[in-house]
């Protein structure tokens, strides 16, 4: 498993709370086991309603990195980074598990090995290392926090370009959308006025000729 896929730990635990809509899914015992997806059953297992609580306070933290990050304050964002890092540590091991050659032979890669002393600590080491990695390979500007208002969901920029500026489709279509009709409310407000300005004129100067 490579490194750059832990990232989206971190992107999926921030997305579990949608602030300025008051949403927030991170509720349960449940919701916490879901976090993990399919590959880390045995840790989720183990997760309590304590786990909740604690859960809620590291994707704090991490909204906190995204945040700095889209505020262009660089060394911000890695601080937080660090000392999430220094907090929730793992161990780097080489794997072979699940990934075979066509010659059965292991097909052997980078694993990041939590010793969590409970599933929160578990999932937020891996979470930061995955964050810290992306960072450091690809800069700081390419965490993002969505700009389709009210949404400023976090996501990871892998474009090309550094163009990235939304979430998702849905949300880029929904501000393409919204900036369209504000032009046409501009444009049609600054015809109107042109139109009343013509037409003062216009009554002016016949007053003039009288």
């Amino acid at each position: 498993m490579e490194l750059a896929y832990y990232s989206d730990y971190a992107v999926r635990l921030v997305n579990s709370e949608e602030p300025a809509r008051g949403k927030d899914s991170l509720t349960s015992v449940e919701a916490v086991r879901e976090l993990f997806g399919a590959g880390n059953s045995s840790t989720a297992r183990r997760a309590t309603d304590a786990d909740v609580t604690r859960f809620r306070s590291v994707r704090a933290r991490l909204r906190a990195v995204f945040e700095a990050a889209d505020q262009d304050n660089e060394t911000l964002a890695v601080d937080l980074l660090n000392s999430l890092l220094l907090e929730f540590p793992v161990s780097p091991q080489i794997s072979g598990h699940d990934f075979r050659d066509e010659d059965g032979r292991p097909l052997w890669h980078m694993h990041l090995a939590d010793h969590p002393s409970n599933p929160t600590a578990g999932y937020a080491a891996i979470a930061a290392m995955g964050l810290a990695f992306h960072l450091t390979e690809y800069g700081v500007d390419r965490l993002g926090l969505c700009e389709a208002a009210p949404c400023r969901n976090a996501y990871l920029d892998t474009s090309t370009n550094r163009s990235r500026r939304y979430c998702s489709d849905r949300c880029a279509t929904r501000a393409n959308v919204a900036a369209y009709r504000a032009r046409k409310r501009l444009e049609a407000d600054r015809s109107g006025s042109s139109g009343r300005a013509a037409e003062k004129t216009q009554r002016a100067s016949a007053s003039g000729e009288r």
